[in-house]
Parts: C-alpha cells; structure tokens; sequence
C-alpha cells in the first residue's frame, strides 16, 4: 500500500515537473517571438514561417494621444493585426502596412502582431511614431477601406500610371474626449478645414537592394523627415478627391507620402508611406531584374548604331539618313497603332514595328528618289525634330501644370510646337537638316543606353508614348528623377550632338546643299542622248531592249556565217551612213568617231573572216 502510495506521488511530482518546464518553454517561446519597440526608433523584424511576432511598446507619455505602427518590405506581403489571429477590420496585409491606435486615458503601453501570410519568411523595418491631442488624425474618417481609422495610402500600378488612395482625416482630440463628426458640418472647426500635402521621394537608380529601401523608409517616416527630403508635389483641399495618379517608371524606386495639415493649430501628421517599383519582383520573364527583355536591347541597339551614323554623317549620306527618319516616323505610329487595336505579344508587335519602319524608310527614300522634292522630304525631318523639341518641352515641370490634363488643350499646343520647327526649314533647309541629324542622332543613342541601364531622359518621348496608348495618362503627374546617371547622359548628348552639328557644317561647307535626285539626272541624262547624235551611247539601244534582245538571242539557234555577215554588213553601212550626215562645223569631232568606228569594223572583221569581202566592200563604198 505504501509503494503505491509512493508510486502516485512520484508520477504527480513528474506531472508537475513537466507543467513547469512547458510554462518556462512557453515563456520563452513567447519572449522569442516578442519584439519591444521604442518610440520613434526604427526596429528590423524577422517572421518565421508561419509564425507570428509580437510587437509591444511601454512607457507611452501621458501627452501622446494616439500611435500609429508602420511596417515596411521590400516586395513580400507582411500582416499588421491588433489580435493574435487576424480577422477582416482588424487586420492589414501590404507590403507597406499601418495601424492607428487610438489611447486610453490611462493607457502606457500597447501590443500588436506581425505576421508572414504567404507561407515565406517576412523581414522587414518598423517604426511606431506618437502624436499630440492638437496633431491631425490620419485616416480617421475613413469610410471605404477595412479599418475603423486607416492611416495607410493603397497603391496600385500598371505600365503606365501609378495610383494612390487614401482615406480622409479627422482634427485631433484628447484621450478623453470623443472625437468629432466627419460629415456633420463643414465649418472651420471640423476636419473640412485639413489640407494634404503629397510628397514624392526617389531611390537610388538602378538599386533594387533591400537596404537602399530601407534607408530611404528611414529618410522619409515622420513629418520632419519626409519634409527634409521629400519632394512636394501638390496640396490638396478636403474637397479635393482622395484619389491621385502619377507615372509609372519600372525600374526606378519611388516612395510616396502624404502629410495632413491642421492650419488653425498648426500641426500635422505623416500617413504611412507606401513604395513602389512599377514591376514585380516575382515574374520570371518581365521581372524587375528582368526589364531589359533580348528583343528590346537588340532593337535599340540597331537604332543606335544608327542614330550615331545619322549624327555624324547623315546628311553627306542622304538617302540613308532620309531611310532612318521614315523608318521613326512609320514605326512610333504603328507601333502606337497596334497597340491600341491589338493585343498581340510584346515581340511580335516589335517585330511588325520594325518591318513597317523599314517600310516608311522605303517610301521616304522612293518619294525623294522619284519626284526629287528635297524640301517635301525635309519638312518630314523638321516634323521629327518638332516631335522631340515638344517632348523635350512637357518634359519639364511645364507639363505639370493643370491646364495640360485637358487633352485638347494638351494635343493643340503639343501638335503647334511640332509645327512650328519645320517652318525653320524652309528659310535654312541644310542647316535644319544637320541640326536634326545631330540632335536626334545624339538622343537615339541615349535611348539605346536606357535598354541597358535606367535613364531618367528615355521619358522625354515615353511619356508622349503612354499619352497616345493610354486614354487616362492624362490626370497623371509626370515628374521623373534627374540622377548621376541623367547628367552624365545629358552631357553625352548635348556633345554627342554639338560635334555632329559642327563636323557635318564643315564637311558641308563647299558641297551642294542637296545631292540631286538619282531620277531627275537619269531622265536629263536620257533626254541628252536622245538629242545629240554624236554621242556614242546614243547608238546604245536602251537597257529593256538590250535584255529582250538577250533573251530572244537565247532562244534562238546560230546563224549561219553568210547571215551574220550579211547583218554585219548592213550594220557597218548604217554606220557609214551616220559618218557622211556629220556636218562641217563638228569635222574635227567626226574624224575622231570616224576612227573609233573602223576600229569596231575591224573587230566585227576579227569576229568571223567570212566577212572580209563585204568589210571591203563597204570600205569602198
């Protein structure tokens, strides 16, 4: 009785032991999978496989009404929940995530989890940021997205625009005071007095590390930050649509943020800043490693080789420089074209752009090959050259302004500018020539550039491009990064194009400033043998007769030697026919024709010696 007694005891005390170190196992368990923020201090985070992270902050002052979380990845989605299991209104999936928390009166901490919702580890940066009972509440009249109050800006992006969301904001209250109606009145003292500041701020180009994002996060969470380094963009009114559109730049890095403003009490609050590539990062084929598809880079490879040619001695080698300006002009609408109506693979439209480029070329070179219109032909080239100068034009921050988001105020001024430089040409054709060969030379080989590395500058007509394929690039804000890069590329074409301008201008100098028309000559070089009998190509039959005679001699058996020369003997009595007609004003000239035709006598005699007897013959007569 007492071993059983024993025994029991023992297995309760074993129990007991194993309750214990379980509890300890969780503790620490739960202490790993804890992270303690800091207000203000960023914070890297790991996130295991589905596993989740506790984020906790203590010691709030008791003068911060309410703290916003923001939690930032480079591209894999990461869950911000208030609960430990996340359900829809209490929870945010992103890439670039934030929660609001509103205080207690009495409250000094507070806790939420991270967590990985794709089955893949999630590292990431975070930063938990108070504010005052007087700072604007972003997001806290939000009425469309999942969260009560909802401080995040939502992105979306295509090929040619990005664009954000976000949700109204409310004027700031104390921990213990209710907060105020949103659309009650719309007085001085409600959230219809806010404004909002959007700011743009670009990463490094051509860096696509995890560490220049999360720099460039660091530089841009808080108000006084993204304010230091943050471009402004725009300000909007609360009556304003909450709703913005910018352009897209595969490739290149870009952080937006927006800054909500209380003017009366003079303070302001930061949403969570939201980033974007314009590319993914998961495709294989079209990835944001993988911008530079093989097509591309061999096109454009062409064109520059081209453009180079065309900078420097485009003009001394017209009929080529007339193929590469027909085969832009054919290409850029075409390819605009079948994109609009078409929608066929990215390589077989690039394709049939290059197979209708070479047919524009064609037709160019045909049209000043056939009706010898130098100044037809030059006009087209002043068109190309006014395509680039107003490019280049709404390319700066002009093109910004709100009164070219209307289209037909945008298309008339953009199409007077293109107008405008060919009128240039009519007054100095040869020097608008070279000009055009030197400065759109120069930029074809920028663009070539940009198939292999980013360039800010490819914009200048991408931007254009977008306009024409897409009906909504209107109400887009078009502001692109000017880098190291971009300088660099700007000096290359402004030399690039200056020493082609100057060598071409003194190549040129003591030329004619067109060649002549290969047709017009051939036609004035036909007429002038029509007309003077003395030349020895007169009696050249012309070439469709010396073919079909070619072709019938083919055809046929041989002569026997008495016909051919009886031919023959016909012929040299032509011949010397043509030799007594020569007047006496062109003696001189006769005798010469005279001794070059007995020299063809004697080689018809050479040919066949049946025929020395009529050669006599004809010799006497």
């Amino acid at each position: 009785m007492k071993t059983r007694v024993a025994a029991a005891g023992g297995e309760g005390g074993l129990q007991c032991l194993l309750l214990v170190v379980l509890s300890c196992l969780r503790v620490l368990q739960a202490q790993e999978n804890q992270v303690v923020f800091s207000l203000g201090t960023f914070q890297n985070v790991s996130v295991p496989v589905n596993g989740s992270v506790q984020a906790v902050v203590s010691r709030i002052p008791a003068d911060v009404a309410f703290v916003t979380l923001q939690f930032h990845t480079q591209h894999h989605n990461a869950t911000l929940s208030f609960r430990s299991v996340p359900v829809y209104g209490s929870s945010l999936t992103a890439v670039d995530s934030g929660l609001l928390f509103p205080l207690l009166p009495s409250q000094s901490s507070l806790s939420c989890y991270l967590l990985a919702p794709d089955g893949d580890p999630v590292a990431g940066t975070g930063v938990l940021l108070p504010y005052k009972s007087t700072d604007p509440v972003p997001g806290a009249c939000n009425l469309e997205f999942p969260l009560e109050n909802d401080p995040n800006i939502y992105l979306r992006y295509n090929i040619y625009e990005t664009v954000i969301r976000f949700a109204p904001a409310n004027i700031g209250h104390a921990r213990d005071v209710s907060p105020p109606a949103c659309d009650v009145d719309t007085g001085s003292s409600t959230r219809w007095r806010l404004e909002y500041d959007v700011y743009q701020y670009f990463l490094p180009e051509n860096d696509l590390s995890e560490q220049s994002l999360v720099s460039g996060i660091e530089r841009v969470a808080s108000v006084s930050s993204m304010v230091e380094n943050g471009r402004k963009l725009m300000t909007l009114s609360s009556k304003d649509r909450t709703e913005l559109s910018f352009n897209s730049i595969p490739g290149q890095g870009v952080i937006y943020s927006i800054i909500v403003r209380d003017p009366i009490s003079n303070t302001s609050a930061s949403y969570i800043p939201v980033h974007t590539y314009a590319c993914s990062f998961e495709s294989i084929l079209d990835g944001c490693t993988t911008l530079g598809k093989i097509s591309t880079k061999v096109f454009f490879t062409i064109m520059g080789l081209a453009g180079l040619f065309v900078c420097f001695l485009g003009h001394r080698f017209f009929k080529c420089e007339l193929f590469c300006m027909g085969f832009a002009f054919g290409a850029f609408f075409f390819f605009v074209l079948i994109t609009r109506t078409t929608v066929l693979d990215y390589n077989i439209r690039l394709t049939l752009t290059a197979v209708i480029g070479v047919v524009g070329g064609v037709i160019l070179v045909m049209t000043w090959w056939r009706f010898g219109s130098v100044m037809a032909c030059v006009v087209v080239v002043g068109l190309i050259l006014g395509f680039l100068v107003s490019s280049i034009v709404f390319f700066t921050p002009l093109g910004d302004l709100a009164v070219f988001r209307n289209d037909v105020v945008f298309w008339v001024t953009f199409s007077c500018i293109v107008l405008i430089v060919p009128l240039f040409f009519i007054r100095w054709p040869r020097e608008g020539n070279i000009t055009t060969c030197g400065i759109v030379g120069a930029y074809m080989v920028v663009l070539t550039v940009n198939a292999y590395t980013y360039t800010s500058l490819s914009y200048i007509t991408m931007d254009i491009l977008k306009r024409f394929l897409n009906s909504n690039f209107s109400r887009a804000f078009i502001s692109v990064p000017l880098q190291n890069i971009d300088f660099i590329m700007i000096t290359v074409w402004v030399v690039l194009a200056f020493s082609g301008i100057v060598v071409q201008l003194y190549r040129e100098r003591s030329r004619p400033f067109f060649p002549p028309s290969p047709y017009v000559m051939w036609r004035q070089e036909r007429e002038r043998r029509k007309t003077n009998v003395l030349d020895p190509s007169h009696h050249i039959p012309s070439f469709p007769a010396r073919l079909l005679a070619r072709a019938r001699q083919l055809t046929r058996h041989t002569e026997p030697a008495e016909c051919l020369c009886l031919i023959d003997c016909c012929f040299l009595k032509w011949m010397n026919y043509g030799k007594k007609a020569q007047t006496d004003q062109s003696q001189e000239r006769g005798r010469l024709s005279m001794k070059s035709l007995e020299e063809d006598d004697r080689r018809h005699l050479s040919v066949n010696s049946t025929c020395a007897p009529c050669w006599f013959q004809t010799q006497a007569t």
